[in-house]
């Protein structure tokens, strides 16, 4: 960390060339003694970036950022927000801090909250931004926060540990006892050592692998933005022994689409089918990552169009967390019936189909976009079929 960057002349020139090319500056000497122009461009970039994930840092005067590649790691504001309301303690350990988006969120229901990175540079960046953001009531260790915490015996109402998916190796690895550290095998002194202990894994781990691997767990936590999953976060609790709760949502602009399901019952529930009705719904990408798709159409009281197309259909129109179509005609899919269906332009999804979007749009020429929706799917008793709707 080069405290000269935090000179009120060299803020103004990180502010005033934030859209610069970065590659032409990298060129040019810089006009600042002791900085270099790689650290520039590497402020510069890094804030732009920061401008849509965390945009509270990028609105606040003076704050440092690390390289790209942890600004990535890093959570979203959104996401941050939302953990941190999940299980609201008066004292909290962040285990795995990084740039500190969810230290910093966990403070704001937290007395107290202890933030650690093993990185020492990390660690100084977010100290100083942590005071810059007024958040006096965070405390931080430059080091190994597993150890600091078996070695100082230390204790909290929330312990949260985001593992790194990164193997020695630096490749990226999926299951918990790849990550480091490994959980695994520390979970009895993680509980004991809190009431609740949060876990976040990559959003590609299977949860069933997950439940394997963690014990004690009460929820799972299906997070997605913009119907894009960001994190699956783990709440165990010490002597835990109930159900496990899947609770998915998907934070939009226009608020949260939550759906939540247990996840015992899911294997005992059954579906109804039927051909296309009136609508059709397509879940969002959470709900598809849960795999919650019996409970699912029961809760909804939905007909699913096929085993594995996960779309439902209905005659009257309900609520539903995924987008919602008008049907307005179904027809078996052929050259021929996309020749009579005429369409150039349109929105096209495939759902449990033999060809991808992709080879759809090259083969019947269709360009992306306009009111009108496609979807390439097979049903319970036509086989394949092509769904024309309008988005509701």
């Amino acid at each position: 960390m080069n405290p000269k960057i935090l000179h009120t002349q060299v803020q103004d020139f990180i502010r005033n060339n934030a859209h610069a090319d970065l590659y032409r500056l990298l060129l040019q000497p810089s006009p600042f003694t002791g900085i270099h122009a790689r650290e520039l461009a590497e402020q510069i970039e890094s804030r732009q970036k920061a401008a849509h994930k965390l945009p509270l840092w990028h609105a606040t005067g003076g704050i440092y950022y690390p390289n790209k590649r942890n600004l990535e790691q890093s959570s979203s504001e959104r996401t941050a927000a939302y953990k941190a309301a999940l299980a609201p303690a008066k004292k909290v350990i962040d285990l795995t801090g990084g740039f500190g988006a969810d230290t910093f969120y966990f403070s704001k229901y937290a007395e107290t909250v202890q933030y650690c990175e093993a990185d020492p540079e990390l660690a100084a960046i977010a100290t100083h931004n942590f005071a810059r953001l007024g958040a006096d009531n965070i405390t931080t260790y430059a080091g190994d926060g597993m150890e600091w915490l078996f070695q100082e015996a230390r204790t909290a109402d929330l312990i949260y540990i985001d593992p790194s998916r990164r193997s020695k190796q630096k490749k990226r690895v999926f299951l918990l006892s790849d990550c480091h550290p490994d959980i695994t095998g520390l979970l009895p002194g993680l509980l004991a050592a809190a009431a609740t202990l949060m876990v976040k894994t990559s959003p590609l781990l299977d949860l069933t692998a997950g439940l394997r691997e963690l014990d004690r767990v009460k929820e799972v936590h299906i997070v997605a933005v913009n119907n894009e999953v960001k994190e699956v976060l783990w709440l165990l609790g010490e002597g835990f022994s109930g159900k496990v709760e899947v609770i998915t949502v998907n934070l939009t602009d226009a608020g949260k689409e939550v759906f939540s399901f247990a996840f015992d019952h899911e294997k005992s529930a059954t579906s109804t089918y039927s051909d296309p009705l009136s609508y059709l719904y397509e879940p969002n990408a959470a709900i598809m990552k849960s795999g919650g798709f019996q409970s699912l159409g029961a809760q909804y009281q939905l007909h699913k169009l096929h085993e594995h197309s996960h779309l439902y259909t209905s005659h009257a129109l309900v609520a539903f967390p995924g987008r919602r179509f008008h049907i307005q005609r179904v027809l078996p899919f052929s050259r021929k019936t996309m020749q009579q269906l005429a369409i150039e332009k349109a929105n096209v999804s495939t759902r449990n189909f033999p060809e991808t979007v992709a080879g759809i749009r090259k083969r019947f020429k269709i360009s992306d976009g306009g009111p009108v929706y496609l979807f390439f799917t097979k049903s319970i008793d036509l086989g394949l079929i092509v769904i024309e709707c309008k988005k509701i």
